[in-house]
């Protein structure tokens, strides 16, 4: 299945960004909450924003490969998903105001759960 790939490079992903609010929380002896720390706040925020968006695509991506769609489509689907992730993570992770790749990562993601969506509406109906 072409969509563990993914799942197992976003999964790794989501544990690099935990390891971020981990070391910022044992630097600053921060054990609940944020303390108030502004950089807390921020690894929270683009951890959280991860796992808001990546399990529906992950989902969606699945449903696409099941339904017998060419892996070429599942894989740049995929990786667009990743990249998307990576973009917005590193933007995100650098300033809570706009950067390029927070904006960029956000588009990217939003397109690829467009397309996922749409392609998948178009299976259910044409019973691909």
């Amino acid at each position: 299945m072409i969509t563990a790939l993914y799942a197992g490079l976003l999964g790794l992903t989501f544990i690099t960004l935990s390891f971020k609010i981990v070391g910022i929380r044992k630097s600053k002896s921060i054990g609940i909450g944020d303390g108030g720390n502004e950089k807390l706040q921020l690894a929270c925020r683009v951890q959280a924003n991860f796992a808001e968006y990546v399990p529906i695509a992950l989902i969606l991506l699945a449903i696409l490969e099941l339904n017998s769609w060419a892996s070429i489509y599942v894989h740049i689907i995929g990786a667009s998903l990743v990249i998307g992730r990576l973009l917005h993570a590193w933007g995100y992770g650098q300033s809570s105001g706009t950067s390029l790749g927070r904006v960029s990562g956000t588009l990217v993601t939003w397109i690829v759960i467009i397309a996922l969506s749409g392609l998948n509406i178009y299976s259910a109906i044409l019973g691909l």
